[in-house]
């Protein structure tokens, strides 16, 4: 009996010892890998494994989108990013050691056409919007390439931070004394190609009328100089489309206003001579006066007139023996803003029983864009305002007041006729 026991006791010390074995194995040489892997298959397979606790369900669903987990998976991560980043900064260090190169185009604007080429033409903005500034500058980016402008006054030789290989240059060599300053201006960009400053030079020129234009022909690269390229105005036989090229004339520097007409003692219009005279608005506004009304006009001083219209961003519209006057429309037309002096005249004009806000009922009611003053000691404060705008906002203003003109006497023309229609049929 005690042998039977014996035996029993070291069958169980066997199988416990076997049992320690095998969890050791499962423990330490498979690993938590292979019983998770096992485990996601059997689930895959759709067998059901009773043992598993909740935690583990979860590790197996993970464990569903990667079958083999490796234990060495996170530090080859973490490996793989810091050799991408070590790469990544090795080629930021190279990026700020050689920087990709701007095709970068300086132009001096030593010519009134300069301002159509940049505004008209480019369409870049200039600060600041006061024609009469010493120094203007605006910067633009067309296609591939980064516009740098300048041009006023003091925009003069050795005064101009240089920051480019490129240049563009325009003069304007329509007369003698014109071709003198532009000489002076190509003798120092000559200079400066020589100290290696520049590679290339472009100029945008005004030349003669009569298309003479000799003077300038020794500083081309053909000839032996430093100009690759030039822009030139009129019909020139040099015009060959490889290295001179036409350019328009472009428009006119608009003024900022006019006034053209008689100035009668003791009226408004004195004051507002006065007020015109003054030294920072005399030189940015056409005026041309006369003490005695004219009955005709001759075709001369109807061009004149015209001109002053079509280039003047308002015209000033003082009163007469009435407040209304031909100048009002006649500036519309041209699409120049009429800046009416909004005073009753002396008389027996006024206000009816059925429409008030005299003078100029009509045209306020039809919501004329125009600028009214009562006193034209307002206007330097109006003038110092347009010079703030920029030509952006002065062309879409122009093309509203042509357009509500337009309207106006389509509205009128309407008018008129159903009137007749009704009343007469």
């Amino acid at each position: 009996m005690r042998l039977r026991w014996r035996r029993a006791a070291g069958c169980l010390v066997f199988l416990y010892c076997l049992f320690s074995i095998y969890a050791a194995y499962v423990v330490f040489v498979r690993g938590p890998g292979a019983h998770r892997a096992a485990a996601a298959r059997e689930r895959r397979r759709g067998s059901s494994v009773p043992w598993q606790t909740e935690e583990e369900q979860k590790e197996l669903q993970h464990l569903q989108q990667d079958d083999e987990w490796n234990p060495w998976e996170e530090d080859e991560k973490m490996e793989n990013a810091v050799q991408h980043r070590a790469q990544l900064q090795g080629f930021q260090k190279q990026m700020l050691r050689n920087p990709p190169r701007k095709k970068v185009v300086q132009i001096w604007g030593k010519a009134a056409i300069g301002l159509y080429l940049w505004q008209h033409i480019l369409g870049g903005p200039l600060t600041p919007s006061d024609v009469t500034a010493h120094w203007r500058e605006g910067r633009l980016k067309a296609g591939n390439l980064y516009f740098r402008f300048y041009t006023g006054p003091a925009v003069i030789p050795g005064h101009i931070s240089l920051d480019t290989e490129n240049l563009v240059l325009v003069l304007n060599g329509r007369e003698e004394g014109k071709i003198k300053f532009a000489t002076q201006w190509l003798h120092y960009v000559q200079t400066l190609h020589q100290m290696d400053k520049l590679k290339h030079t472009a100029v945008v020129l005004l030349g003669s009328e009569e298309c003479d234009n000799g003077w300038i022909e020794p500083y081309l690269r053909k000839h032996g100089g430093f100009i690759d390229l030039i822009f030139l105005v009129y019909d020139s036989p040099w015009v060959n489309e490889v290295d001179v090229y036409q350019w328009p004339l472009g428009v006119a520097t608009p003024y900022l206003c006019n006034f053209l007409g008689t100035v009668y003692k003791g009226s408004s219009r004195e004051t507002l001579l006065d007020m015109l005279k003054q030294e920072r608005f005399s030189a940015m506004c056409l005026i041309s006066v006369r003490e005695q009304w004219l009955p005709q006009e001759t075709s001369d001083s109807l061009r004149k007139y015209q001109d002053a219209l079509l280039q003047s961003d308002l015209t000033l519209c003082p009163v007469g023996i009435n407040t209304e006057c031909y100048r009002i429309y006649e500036a519309c037309a041209c699409g120049s803003v009429p800046v009416v002096e909004d005073v009753m005249t002396p008389g027996q004009c006024g206000n009816s029983s059925v429409l008030q806000n005299a003078p100029l009922r009509l045209l306020k009611l039809m919501g004329a864009p125009f600028i009214f003053v009562k006193d034209w000691r307002e206007l330097p404060a109006i003038l110092e305002k347009e010079k703030a705008m920029s030509l952006q906002e002065k062309n879409q203003r122009r093309r509203i007041v042509i357009e509500w003109f337009k309207q106006f006497r389509t509205q009128l023309r309407k008018k008129f006729i159903d009137i007749l229609e009704n009343r007469f049929f």
